[in-house]
């Protein structure tokens, strides 16, 4: 049996750091909980309780268990405010994708680029992934940014690419090949 895989603590740009996931981020769990968005397109429980909390951050430990990917809890002087994930499903293609989240009460400072662009050149450097991708819906301008910022380029627009809530929605596809860094 393979190993799981070690969730690294990486520092980021501005005073970011990215970590595994503990218990006492419940209150993150419950924030993200309470936003628009975010459970639309992630998993995090709608409505929140403190078990579907538990139970979300136990997910989040078994992506390293089973190797499905890194999970990391974006953090700014020991207040956690995201996640930024690295999902391996299709590392046999030599690709990985990417996904991010920032709670509310913290954006605008960065923390999504940030974030971002350290597991970027982490998974780019270190884990030698030949492609990284990552779909952005095209009215999400602060998220097209964040990719942008980090590198990624656009590479067409992916009719009713995914599930948001009760539709299908369009993506933007944006990658980053190790031989552009």
């Amino acid at each position: 049996m393979e190993q799981p895989l070690h969730v690294p603590e990486l520092a980021a740009a501005g005073g970011f750091t990215l970590r595994s996931w503990r218990l006492s981020d419940l209150p993150l769990v419950r924030e993200a909980s309470e936003d628009e968005y975010i459970p639309l397109i992630t998993t995090v429980p709608s409505p929140y309780s403190e078990p579907a909390g538990v139970a979300f951050i136990e997910r989040q430990w078994s992506r390293a268990t089973t190797r499905a990917g890194y999970t990391f809890v974006v953090e700014c002087e020991d207040r956690p405010v995201g996640q930024v994930g690295l999902w391996l499903r299709d590392l046999e293609q030599g690709r990985a994708s990417l996904g991010y989240w920032v709670v509310k009460s913290a954006r605008g400072q960065g923390a999504a680029a940030a974030a971002v662009d350290a597991v970027t050149r982490w998974a780019l450097r270190e884990l030698r992934i030949p492609r990284l991708e990552l779909w952005v819906e095209p009215w999400n301008t602060a998220s097209v940014r964040t990719a942008e910022r980090a590198g990624f380029r656009r590479e067409g627009l992916l009719r009713s690419w995914q599930q948001v809530g009760d539709e299908r929605r369009d993506m933007f596809m944006y990658s980053l090949v190790r031989d552009q860094v």
